[in-house]
């Protein structure tokens, strides 16, 4: 099931809400938001973090110092200030809350915050404080100013040469510089120096998800082996074989988020990434009951909700497909209900391509014909190159038997078709199209009616050009030949028909009796038109062979026999009236 990629990156970026412990299945333990930080989680870390300020009072310099650091990263420049000022406060020997500070004036006044890091290294507490130096090295490395950010690392690594953090922040800088490579390099340094440096080993599985995710997993593997209670890494894992984008990678994917889930520290991202992968790799119905599961604790929540309606769609196809008609009323009940609640009672919903085609097929499994149509055009609307929408539209309005917009949509499918996806399937679909439109759209006119159904034939001729061992291309064009020549007087469809017969005829297999019976059909009343009784009874007693009761071929046998007995008995009377 292939998926738009920026669809998903949206869809997962809107969940910003956490569900705290509403999954929680443990306790955090004390400093474990610091821990979670520095291990490059942020948004598990900062519930945890708000939460022991008042826990965890000895370490509240560091923790306002995390937060100020996530606020900053976030934007929300205020609360940084605040976080940082509440943090230096509480300990004002600790500079890494003036590093904070004077982090925040680096872009608006970067004279002013040399000067300031200047000052806080001279003294005495920081000369040879490693951290601090980590600190600003970051600091500039946050405001995108990786040249100084550099210099500070440098200085850094100059105190403590084999300390796995200098080389973490470089490959940050590294990373920042778009140099996987060498921020890899950095971070396989880093484990090298501390096997233990969690960071390293989740900084280094993010850089090579996309371009070696095999790589990544086989580092996430090793942190696993070292810290099996780290349940983080399972989150990790899962969202690189998430980006692998195949459906039994969805599949393991699936499996590491649900594990996850079990750590307590899962928020609405997590779950809506195990909904979906969950949804990706087609267990619907799971994916259905972790969505609900996440609506009876957000039940505004535009993702879950998007995600109840897509589920229960694809539980009425399921259904549909296994001809349980009432499980599948009963789940397009529920999907048309989902569509409601996501479209109309949902918090800011950024509305998609494939929500409005989702809503389309609610309605269509319904039969609401005329109310699929209008969401296809929305979902058309904005994203125009899903051309293959066309087709369902031009489906449905065949259905409802406007054969006029059922071809213009056709149309609008099939001629930005590269001649390479012009498969012999699409040609059929569209020559059918126009057969049916000549034969029951009462509203044409006699010559728009042959126009559309030369149309049909020259589809035909394309696909019977193409398959010589097949019937169907042939098949379509006698059909269609008899419709333009009712009354018999040419041979066209006779001699296609002739072909299809000698195809069928050769296969030998029972399926393609009802064709054989047409041909047998056709050929008869070509025959009767020429007065040819003979050769006509064979066609028609052909189709007593196949199908002993068929009505068609009995009456006209019935007939031709009482033609010939009029007839004979006509020329009899007429050989035994006596001369005047």
């Amino acid at each position: 099931m292939n998926r738009n990629r920026l669809f998903f990156v949206f869809l997962f970026a809107l969940s910003t809400v956490f569900l705290s412990s509403a999954y929680a299945a443990q306790s955090p333990s004390e400093g474990q938001g610091i821990a979670y930080y520095r291990a490059g989680f942020p948004l598990v870390a900062k519930p945890l973090l708000i939460s022991e300020i008042e826990s965890t009072p000895t370490t509240l310099a560091e923790t306002c110092f995390t937060l100020g650091n996530i606020y900053f990263t976030d934007n929300q420049l205020d609360s940084a200030a605040y976080y940082f000022n509440k943090g230096l406060a509480a300990n004002p020997t600790n500079s890494l809350n003036s590093v904070g500070l004077t982090m925040l004036k680096i872009k608006s006044t970067p004279a002013v915050a040399e000067q300031e890091f200047k000052k806080l290294l001279q003294l005495k507490q920081n000369k040879k404080n490693i951290d601090i130096y980590l600190a600003i090295a970051n600091a500039y490395l946050f405001n995108g100013s990786l040249d100084n950010a550099v210099v500070y690392q440098e200085s850094a690594k100059s105190i403590k040469t084999k300390y796995a953090l200098v080389y973490v922040v470089l490959g940050d800088i590294e990373f920042a510089k778009k140099d996987i490579g060498e921020a890899c390099k950095n971070y396989e340094q880093a484990i090298y120096f501390d096997d233990k440096c969690k960071e390293a080993y989740i900084k280094y599985a993010r850089a090579y998800k996309s371009v070696k995710p095999d790589l990544a997993i086989e580092k996430l593997n090793i942190l696993k082996s070292k810290a099996p209670d780290f349940l983080l890494a399972d989150r990790e894992m899962a969202d690189v074989y998430y980006a692998k984008n195949t459906i039994s990678d969805y599949k393991k994917a699936a499996e590491l988020y649900a594990n996850y889930l079990t750590s307590g520290n899962s928020n609405v991202m997590d779950l809506t990434k195990y909904a979906f992968t969950l949804f990706l790799s087609g267990d619907f119905a799971k994916s259905l009951e972790v969505s609900n599961l996440g609506l009876v604790k957000a039940k505004r929540n535009p993702v879950f909700n998007r995600l109840a309606m897509y589920n229960n769609v694809e539980l009425t196809k399921v259904a549909s497909t296994q001809n349980n008609k009432e499980e599948a009323k009963k789940k397009n009940v529920e999907a048309l209900k989902s569509a409601y609640l996501f479209f109309n009672q949902t918090d800011k919903p950024e509305f998609t391509f494939l929500d409005y085609r989702y809503y389309g097929q609610a309605f269509r499994d319904e039969d609401s014909i005329d109310l699929a149509l209008p969401q296809y055009a929305k979902a058309l609307e904005l994203d125009s190159s899903r051309t293959d929408l066309w087709k369902d539209i031009s489906d449905m309005n065949a259905k409802k038997g406007d054969y006029k917009k059922a071809i213009l949509a056709y149309n609008k499918y099939f001629n930005p078709l590269s001649d390479e996806a012009k498969t012999n399937d699409i040609y059929m679909q569209y020559g059918r199209l126009c057969y049916n439109a000549g034969v029951a759209d009462t509203s044409l006119s006699v010559i728009n009616k042959n126009a559309v159904l030369q149309k049909a034939d020259s589809l035909f001729k394309i696909v019977a050009s193409k398959e010589a061992d097949n019937y169907r291309g042939n098949y379509w064009r006698a059909k269609t030949n008899a419709v333009l020549d009712p009354n018999v007087e040419t041979d066209v469809a006779k001699s296609l028909f002739d072909i299809t017969t000698s195809v069928v005829e050769a296969k030998a297999d029972p399926r393609y009796n009802s064709v054989l019976i047409e041909c047998y059909r056709y050929s008869g009343i070509y025959y009767v038109q020429r007065n040819d009784n003979a050769t006509a009874i064979k066609f028609f007693n052909k189709m007593l062979a196949i199908e002993p009761n068929n009505a068609f071929a009995k009456n006209a046998l019935q007939a031709i026999a009482t033609d010939i007995k009029n007839a004979k008995d006509k020329s009899t009377k007429a050989v035994a009236k006596p001369k005047k």
